[in-house]
């Protein structure tokens, strides 16, 4: 049976008020000024994703456990996505997490902010990581599931797996889809889906405006779930009165 929508979403600092890896690299790493200028070059070309993402965790020198138990007592989830994701499992529409992470710490930090059945109904598309790595810095390394993509994980390829997986192969009968970012690791999902959510203020409008992608801008998740369910009840016809850019 088609669900009415699928919802694919960015993790850290979409569903969660702040990016865990960035937290991380900027409180037990190299710092923010060194963070912010890694990210200025991944978004003028300079340098990959990929590569600037595994310097910013090879900064991090904090063995891999200690690091998630940090996170859990600092990253917070955002106040409108618990309802959302219960709306959205009481109307049979899949979410699921496309996330340039890791999935340890994505579990750890998914059941501590939305409770353990959330583990069971939302998949996790991610990268993983190796621990009791005897070469890095602290132990453990980031295992890319693109290793051979400039953004590391290829979100649009792991939006086309899932569909492809699920059996979506006729384009013209594909559910309403979309997806929700904020920064830089998003930009390989921009086009994907039929509406973009990107959040105010952060680096994903910025692309999306320099390069003519068309997006709906966010401030919480509380407005994704005014959105999507104003489309999904009107069965997809207004969705172009949503769209900016």
């Amino acid at each position: 049976m088609t669900p009415p929508a699928i919802v694919f979403t960015d993790w850290d600092g979409t569903v969660t008020l702040q990016d865990s890896n960035d937290y991380l690299t900027e409180n037990i790493g190299f710092g923010r000024p060194k963070r912010l200028e890694i990210n200025d070059d991944i978004l003028d070309g300079k340098i990959s994703f990929r590569d600037g993402f595994r310097k910013m965790l090879d900064s991090i020198t904090t063995p891999f456990p200690e690091c998630i138990e940090y996170l859990l007592k600092h990253i917070k989830l955002d106040p409108g996505f618990k309802e959302f994701y219960q709306w959205c499992a009481a109307e049979g529409i899949p979410v699921i997490v496309v996330s340039s992470g890791m999935k340890p710490i994505i579990y750890a930090l998914l059941e501590n902010l939305v409770g353990e059945e959330a583990i069971k109904n939302i998949e996790i598309m991610s990268n993983d990581v190796v621990e009791n790595h005897p070469s890095a810095p602290g132990g453990w390394e980031i295992i890319y599931k693109d290793p051979e993509s400039d953004f590391g994980h290829d979100k649009s390829k792991s939006i086309r797996e899932y569909l492809a997986k699920n059996g979506y192969t006729d384009s013209s009968k594909l559910p309403l889809m979309f997806y929700c970012g904020d920064g830089v690791s998003d930009l390989s999902a921009a086009k994907e889906t039929d509406l973009l959510f990107a959040k105010h203020g952060k680096d994903l409008i910025k692309y999306c405006i320099r390069e003519g992608i068309p997006y709906t801008e966010f401030n919480s998740f509380a407005d994704i779930f005014a959105k999507t369910k104003a489309i999904v009840n009107a069965g997809g016809a207004n969705i172009k009165d949503y769209i900016e850019n």
